[in-house]
């Protein structure tokens, strides 16, 4: 079963894979990093005098140690045989210039007797009945091939000496490869290489290339063949350095501070780092549309999938782009991806593939909509360009015309009004935090009329529709803001809850004081909440829950939900607590400096989803925020 888990993820603007921490990769994902996903798996092994395959990714006797070279999207994995005592460094890139994995190895005989060794790649491409893969051997190497996409491992530094197109599974246990076919009708195939023999200290250097086609512009085999040739001819080294290069230079032109100093600081620096080398590996050039995360669930066994561009996730990632200077990419989100989904009656709907069409959806949200009108204005903050309200100006007076009709028909009571699920899409009803979204749409709204007022006053029909529209956003705001004293503060529990029916604690209650700003966060009813979160969301490690008695997660804290909190505490200047709060976050990252939707509160690591667009953004909002302060 294919791993739950990218503990890396390498890639360039449009091939996109995940590895694990043995560095095995487990997903290829192109043209983009939503659709389409290439492989079931892809295994390296070696063959060593007489032994069986030694799967490079899993053997008893392997030992392994993986990190990314210096502020780049390189990967290196480390791993020694202890059997054999051969040292394998395996190092990983996609060129930003072709669309290949390049696998570079360097074997290293650490024995005191010579090794013969063969090496072995075992790889199954993903097909299904209306895309049937097949198989066909070309110059030093294989070609897996369907009607839409296929996938091809050669090398020019090794010679092949055997390969097996049919029961390849059965072959590939005794690491000899003979099959009498040079075509056959599998999607699992293996090609076998001779390195030749190591002698003691003997080092040996070579180079996989893994090519990937979607066949919209070459779909013959001459094509292919032809074009696969001339991939075979870069120099594996030079492409490295300039990947290197061109990652290094993608840091230094998007870090907005310089952290610098001891060994925790280092740690936040490979946060910060990694977060400004993840941003590009989630979106979608093209769009500007980003997904929550690699996939890690392709079967929904577990949730239901990840890879998708939710708008509410996506406006706290631009938050996060405009502070890393990523502000075209942000604009690109809202001029491209957000004009090209929006429905004719002004929502957006549950979430999308990045390339704009409809994902598949469970429910209604309307936060979603909310939180773009938000999401634009909240952009004009730090860039001031009047031409991007303008540019957006239609988009977003649709979508408060949706808002207004789905908070009157709360106000009335309508049973016929559409439902909406909350934030994390578990209750249909009127929940605190879309409330809180649609309050900060309309201030949103009503200061991107400010804003124009001289570009628009001019047009006296256009003033006296923004006029009403402007009444009518005043008037409903207030009225929003009674509701929830009214409807949404229980007296007995002496908090906020999150609903009217369901009246658990919820770290999203915070939505009301950051982002959206409803209420002072030193109210009375405010901190009397943040007392109860304190004692029924936080754990003892000090990292908050979602929400209480999350059966999803079951008592682990959410990443996401403890840099809330010191979003909190920013807001009322308990410095002390916001730190305590952003440290367990830092403490809880991966080695590769990548942040988890989850912890896991006994071994204080990160779990499920890796790589988490929001929690990566979450981090960069607050760290903003703590270098202000100079707190870092």
């Amino acid at each position: 079963m294919k791993t739950y888990q990218n503990d890396a993820i390498i890639g360039n603007k449009e091939l996109r894979v995940g590895l694990t921490k043995q560095g095995e990769i487990v997903r290829v994902c192109y043209p983009n990093i939503d659709f389409r996903q290439y492989t079931d798996f892809m295994h390296m092994g070696v063959k060593i005098n007489d032994s069986g395959i030694i799967y490079l990714h899993n053997d008893v006797n392997n030992i392994y140690e993986q990190h990314y070279i210096e502020d780049t999207n390189v990967l290196k994995t480390e791993i020694k045989n202890t059997y054999f005592n051969l040292r394998m460094i395996q190092t990983d890139f996609v060129p930003m210039t072709n669309n290949i994995i390049i696998r570079k190895y360097t074997f290293i005989n650490e024995h005191d007797i010579p090794l013969d060794i063969k090496f072995l790649v075992h790889s199954k491409m993903l097909s299904d009945d209306n895309n049937f893969v097949g198989a066909k051997i070309i110059n030093n190497g294989i070609l897996q091939y369907s009607h839409g996409y296929n996938m091809a491992y050669v090398t020019n530094d090794l010679k092949m000496n055997g390969y097996t197109i049919n029961g390849t599974d059965e072959a590939i246990q005794g690491a000899i490869l003979q099959d009498k076919d040079y075509i056959g009708m599998s999607n699992s195939s293996a090609v076998s290489y001779d390195l030749g023999v190591l002698n003691p200290n003997d080092k040996k250097e070579f180079s996989i290339y893994i090519y990937v086609s979607d066949n919209k512009e070459k779909n013959n085999f001459e094509d292919i063949e032809s074009q696969i040739d001339k991939l075979k001819k870069i120099d594996a080294e030079k492409e490295l350095q300039n990947t290197k290069k061109y990652w290094r230079k993608y840091i230094i032109s998007h870090m907005d501070f310089i952290i610098e100093g001891n060994t925790y600081k280092e740690l936040i620096r490979k946060i910060y780092t990694r977060t400004i080398l993840l941003f590009p590996l989630l979106t979608n050039q093209t769009t500007g549309g980003m997904v929550a995360a690699m996939e890690v669930d392709e079967k929904f066994s577990k949730c239901g999938r990840y890879a998708y561009c939710w708008p509410r996730d996506a406006v706290y990632i631009t938050k996060a782009q405009d502070i890393l200077k990523m502000e075209k990419e942000t604009e690109k989100f809202y001029k491209v991806f957000c004009k090209n989904t929006q429905s004719k009656n002004g929502m957006w709907e549950q979430r999308f593939f990045t390339d704009g069409t409809l994902a598949p959806c469970w429910g209604y949200q309307i936060d979603e909509t909310a939180s773009i009108v938000y999401g634009v204005y909240d952009h004009y903050t730090r860039t001031k360009d009047k031409k991007f309200l303008k540019d957006n100006l239609k988009m977003v007076e649709k979508a408060v015309k949706f808002l207004q009709e789905y908070v009157n028909d709360i106000l009335e009571g309508k049973k016929e009004m559409r439902v909406s699920y909350d934030i994390w899409e578990m209750f249909e009803g009127v929940s605190i935090y879309s409330l809180s979204a649609i309050f900060a749409a309309y201030q949103a709204m009503l200061k991107i009329y400010s804003e124009l007022e001289d570009e628009l006053g001019a047009n006296r029909l256009k003033q006296e529709t923004i006029d009403k529209q402007q009444d009518i956003m005043a008037k409903q705001s207030l009225k929003i803001k009674k509701y929830v004293l009214n409807k949404l503060y229980d007296e007995q529990k002496k908090s906020f809850v999150r609903n009217e029916e369901d009246k658990r604690l919820d770290i999203s209650i915070l939505g009301i004081v950051t982002p959206f700003k409803m209420f002072s966060p030193k109210e009375k009813k405010v901190t009397n909440t943040i007392e109860r979160m304190n004692l029924n969301l936080r754990t003892y490690t000090g990292g908050y829950l979602r929400f209480e008695n999350d059966h999803y997660t079951v008592d682990k804290p959410w990443v996401i939900a403890t840099l809330w909190m010191a979003l909190y505490y920013l807001e009322i200047k308990e410095y002390n607590r916001a730190k305590e709060c952003f440290d367990f976050v830092v403490k809880s990252s991966t080695k590769n400096g990548f942040l988890a939707e989850q912890v896991n509160n006994d071994k204080m690591q990160s779990e499920w989803v890796i790589g988490l667009g929001w929690s990566h953004s979450m981090f960069i909002i607050v760290l903003n925020e703590l270098v202000k302060l100079k707190l870092i």
